[in-house]
């Protein structure tokens, strides 16, 4: 039945958040039964919330486990889906089964998302569910995602990017609906820190997962670890910077992300920025690398 649902993607550019959002719950409620799938983030949580509002117990959440996926993810999603109420379950992907996918070219993302979406298929025909839905907002459309590619060919829907929702409208609705996720920074899987052609394995994923817990730790907020062989290149965002920057933080991250298995460390003076080692697709930048999505 999944050909019978089709969301048409709104045309009211003006409309307000508070009139998107009803949009959304109005459009979700006319689907008989709905998979989401929740990492954890901001747009996947809002979705999961509004999911669980509109059809409640014919909507369930799914969060895939793996080794790219981080125990702090996971804890988040678990304080969430408890806080709120909301129909869930873990299961687990094997993307790391994938040479395609550990090879770590610039199309990475595809095959993560290709088996994760797979997976969902597999559980939603089982379970009885109509379709499969994922939080793709409207601004993310402005970064380099070959992951929208398999979400395509699966014929998943994006309700957010439907209903015009940009990533500001999602954390304001969310906020004014009590969600913790309302202010929670991006977030992105642990294999997006390593550069393309680096090999995805167990231990480097591990790796960067010890170093960002140990930055959490020091109670940074936004920030990533990208592992550049046994190099740690930190990335914080400019609000955290001039903290960062301090002798006395700048000697204790060094302490802690040696400690955590690093042997350099290395503070990126232009701060976080998403979508940073798409920085190397093209001689242009990030921006330019929307010319190669989906090839």
């Amino acid at each position: 039945m999944k050909e019978l649902i089709h969301i048409r993607r709104t045309e009211g550019a003006a409309l307000s958040a508070e009139e998107k959002e009803n949009l959304l719950l109005a459009r979700l409620a006319g689907i008989p039964s709905l998979v989401i799938a929740l990492s954890g983030g901001a747009d996947s949580a809002y979705l999961a919330w509004a999911a669980h509002r509109a059809l409640g117990g014919r909507t369930l959440s799914v969060t895939a486990l793996s080794p790219s996926y981080s125990a702090h993810d996971r804890r988040i999603v678990e304080e969430f889906v408890n806080k709120l109420g909301v129909r869930h379950e873990f299961i687990e992907t094997h993307e790391m089964d994938n040479p395609a996918y550990r090879a770590n070219a610039a199309d990475r993302c595809y095959f993560c998302k290709d088996e994760l979406f797979s997976a969902l298929d597999e559980l939603a025909h089982a379970r009885g569910f109509v379709a499969v839905a994922y939080g793709v907002n409207a601004d993310d459309s402005l970064d380099f995602r070959p992951g929208h590619r398999a979400a395509t060919e699966h014929q998943v829907l994006a309700p957010l990017l439907d209903a015009g929702l940009a990533k500001a409208e999602i954390r304001l609705l969310s906020r004014r609906a009590g969600l913790p996720t309302w202010d929670r920074p991006a977030s992105a899987c642990l294999a997006s820190r390593l550069p393309y052609g680096t090999e995805v394995t167990s231990e480097r994923l591990g790796l960067v997962e010890r170093g960002e817990a140990a930055l959490r730790a020091l109670g940074f907020c936004q920030f990533r670890v990208r592992l550049h062989d046994k190099l740690a290149r930190v990335e914080i965002s400019p609000e955290e910077m001039p903290r960062a920057l301090k002798p006395e933080m700048a000697a204790a991250m060094a302490e802690r992300l040696k400690a955590a298995g690093f042997t350099y460390v290395a503070l990126d003076l232009e701060g976080y920025r998403q979508g940073a080692l798409n920085e190397t697709l093209s001689p242009a930048g990030p921006r330019s690398a929307k010319a190669a999505q989906g090839t």
